[in-house]
């Protein structure tokens, strides 16, 4: 009998503090920055963001999500047998907050480990899970995205420091009989690594190099949308399906003009769209698991649907995962 694994609960969780356009623009005013409302709108669709509180972790964010997740599954923490949180703002530089977020959760023993491909981290984290799930490596797993970009942000720099935000989501994955995970489809290109990065790096107790992040937009911009066409079109081709077959498209929640352009490559009517990022920003490897866990919670996605997750990010990374939920 073939082994598959399917997404059985989804969880997210984020922070408390909402930053509006409007506030952050007054923040960075203060700063001799300028912005506004309707230029960050017009360029991005974003409207608010959530930032975490200088005591908050990446952990702390995803503890809440996988929680959350494992109440949707009806399952303990216990009975998770692999954890994987994908994130570029870890707790620490080690140990991985994957081990931070398993001792949160009161559990031990099962592997867990950090997964670092920027904004497509989710649906590597997740065809990872897939992959041992199907392998007989992990029975219910536990896949987190969890990000505080806001520790990482430039507040001088109007084109990226209105982008990002913080916050994070889970799912509970579960070997099953019949297929959920149908397909997965992922890339890396190191060549493009200087247009999105965070270059600095921790040298004899100092940073040596920008810890900030750092990012040509428009160059990302021009590769995101051909790439994401790409996988996704390979992700369907492993499948044995067509644009025809999907019901929502997930896509990571960058910059709304990169996913409506993904969405009319696919020919797929924007109303089949799950869009967050007007509400949340870029949560970079949280954004897939938080649009998702909205739009189960909403009611928009059922039981039976085909999901297509994809995502972009520095490295350059990229990928998508088709799955019928």
């Amino acid at each position: 009998m073939s082994r598959y694994s399917r997404i059985t609960g989804t969880g997210s969780f984020l922070p408390p503090k909402r930053v509006t356009n409007a506030e952050l623009a007054a923040q960075l005013a203060a700063q001799g920055v300028e912005t506004s409302d309707d230029w960050i709108v017009e360029r991005t669709g974003i409207r608010a963001r959530h930032f975490a509180e200088r005591d908050v972790s990446t952990s702390d964010l995803g503890v809440h999500a996988a929680r959350s997740a494992l109440e949707a599954a009806g399952r303990k923490a216990s009975e998770i047998d692999l954890i994987i949180v994908a994130t570029s703002t870890p707790d620490m530089v080690f140990p991985s907050s994957a081990t931070i977020l398993q001792n949160k959760l009161g559990i031990a023993g099962c592997p867990a480990f950090d997964l670092q491909a920027v904004c497509s981290g989710f649906v590597y984290a997740l065809t990872v899970a897939d992959s041992m799930i199907k392998s007989g490596a992990a029975s219910k797993a536990l896949v987190v995205g969890a990000e505080v970009f806001s520790r990482i942000l430039d507040f001088t720099d109007r084109t990226t420091c209105v982008l990002f935000g913080d916050g994070a989501g889970a799912v509970v994955l579960e070997a099953s009989d019949t297929p959920g995970i149908l397909s997965s489809d992922l890339h890396a290109d190191g060549k493009h690594v200087e247009i999105l990065c965070v270059p600095g790096t921790v040298y004899g107790g100092k940073v040596h190099g920008n810890p900030l992040l750092r990012m040509d937009g428009q160059a990302v911009f021009k590769l995101a949308v051909g790439v994401l066409e790409d996988a996704a079109r390979a992700a369907l081709a492993k499948a044995g399906r067509t644009e025809a077959d999907i019901d929502w498209l997930v896509p990571h929640q960058a910059n709304i003009r990169i996913m409506q352009g993904t969405a009319k490559k696919l020919k797929l009517p924007m109303d089949k769209l799950i869009v967050t990022v007007d509400q949340h920003g870029n949560t970079s490897a949280a954004s897939i698991p938080l649009a998702l866990d909205v739009a189960v919670r909403s009611g928009k996605i059922r039981k039976g649907d085909t999901l297509m997750l994809e995502g972009v990010g520095g490295g350059f990374t990229w990928g998508a995962v088709l799955l019928d939920f």
